[in-house]
Order: C-alpha cells, then structure tokens, then sequence
C-alpha cells in the first residue's frame, strides 16, 4: 500500500498511499504507514517528507469500511489503536512532512493529511470528516488536530454536519495552506521540500518542536524560555557559524546532517 522514493540527493522521500481505486487504509496500511515514518525519523539524511495519493481522483478516502461491517468492537479498538499511532508517528516525526493532496480526502485521508505539518490541495481536491453519517467518529486525531487548525467553529461544521469543502474554502478557512492547479500538487511539494532541505538541520527540528508546545499546551512563559534556550543551543553547532558566514559570504551553506539528532 505504501510506496516510496527519494528525491534531491536522499534529503526528500516521497511517500505515496496506493491501493486502488481509492486509497483506502486497511489495518496493515497503516501499520506500514507508522513503520515508514518511524523509518525516516530514524534517517538524518531526510529532511522532508511528501506524501500524496496514486491516481488523479484520491489522496485517501479513509478507512475501509469493510472491516466494521460486523460491528466488533475489537476490530474498533484495534483500527482506533492503528489510526491513532500512524497518524501521531506524522504529527511528532522529526522531518517536515508536506501532504500532497491530489484529490478526495475523505476521513481517514483527511485525518492523515491533517497529520502533517503543512498541506498542499489541487483545486478538484474535496475534503470532508464524514464518519458520522455511518455511525462513526473521527478517531485519527481529527476531533482534536482541526480545530486548532480551523477554530472550533469550522471543525463543527464539517465533522458534525457532515460538510464537505472545496479546496478554495479549505484555503480560506486555514485547512491548507496552498491551492494549485489540477495534477500540480505532487510537484509543489516537492518543491517545498527542496526549500527545506536547503535549511539548517537543527534549526529547523528545533522550530518544529517549538511550534508543536503551542499546540500541546506548554504555558506561554515556559515555552518562551525553551525558545530562548533554544536558540543558544545552536550555537554549540557547526551549522550555525557556517549558516551565519555564508550569508555574509554571499554563498550557499554546507550544512553537516550528522551532527543532526
């Protein structure tokens, strides 16, 4: 189900979702998922991830409905349990990860894309939570992961009245970032992801993670002292005094990936 490449010198991976017709996740789907993400974490050399959907009409359109057929609740808490490590492996790895959104994100699909760290729609993209219209309820992060991208409002919206947006809403409303045309998304993340690559390492995994404290509830005070701290901390590195000299040197930086954890 998961297929991947690297791109620019092994610093990009693209990952790409791949079971027809629709990208739906299976259980192992998503194991696998989690594994190569965990993977990755473990690379220094990747400093971004893109992930997309095959084909021209799905980025995902979320869990297969097949296995709740039946109405087990172990097959609940075993997917519940699945959805929930995947898509917390994207939210915490360590390199920024750019979904690609090339289609419907239904779900599942839009729960993994809501899992990232920054998302890139094409404009026929489609993009709704609707488990609730077959009894269910979004169990991959996304009761708690949209609202604090949208506000409490919009997540309303679409997980308890079902609605579906367009890309252009999705672009208003701060669901994603950047709308591009029809079969154009693959490509501008991968561009993103080159413009990442170009950065400092640390620099970089240390402003994620500083990001991240807003969103995990670190009181303002304390997370300002951790970006304080911080910011020193790149001073015991090689990548700050080059980053700093190539700039005043009017070159590019050569930065050092295995000094980077």
């Amino acid at each position: 189900m998961i297929e991947f490449e690297y791109a620019h010198e092994g610093a990009v991976a693209l990952l790409t979702l791949s079971r027809p017709p629709a990208n739906a996740f299976t259980i192992d789907g998503l194991r696998q998922l989690q594994q190569v993400i965990e993977a990755f974490d473990r690379e220094p050399q990747v400093r971004a991830v893109v992930i997309t959907g095959s084909g021209p009409k799905f980025f995902s359109a979320g869990a297969d409905l097949n296995a709740f057929a039946n109405g087990e609740r172990e097959v609940a808490r075993t997917a519940a349990s699945a959805f929930g490590a995947a898509f917390e492996a994207l939210q915490k790895a360590r390199p920024v990860i750019i979904a690609a959104i090339n289609g419907y994100a239904m779900g599942g699909g839009l729960e993994c894309a809501l899992a990232c760290d920054i998302r890139i729609a094409e404009e026929h993209a489609q993009l709704a939570l609707p488990e609730t219209a077959v009894g269910l309820l979004p169990c991959g992060c996304g009761t708690q992961t949209l609202p604090w991208l949208v506000g409490e409002g919009w997540a309303k919206r679409i997980i308890l009245t079902g609605e579906r947006v367009n890309a252009q809403t999705a672009l208003r409303i701060g669901l994603v970032e950047e709308v591009v045309a029809t079969g154009g998304a693959r490509e501008a993340a991968l561009t993103m992801a080159a413009r990442v690559a170009g950065l400092s390492p640390q620099a970089v995994t240390f402003s994620k993670s500083l990001i991240h404290q807003a969103r995990n509830g670190v009181p303002r005070g304390a997370a300002l002292a951790v970006e304080r701290e911080r910011f020193v901390d790149l001073f015991d590195s090689h990548n700050q005094r080059e980053g700093v000299n190539a700039f005043l040197e009017k070159r590019k930086p050569h930065w050092h990936i295995e000094t980077e954890n």
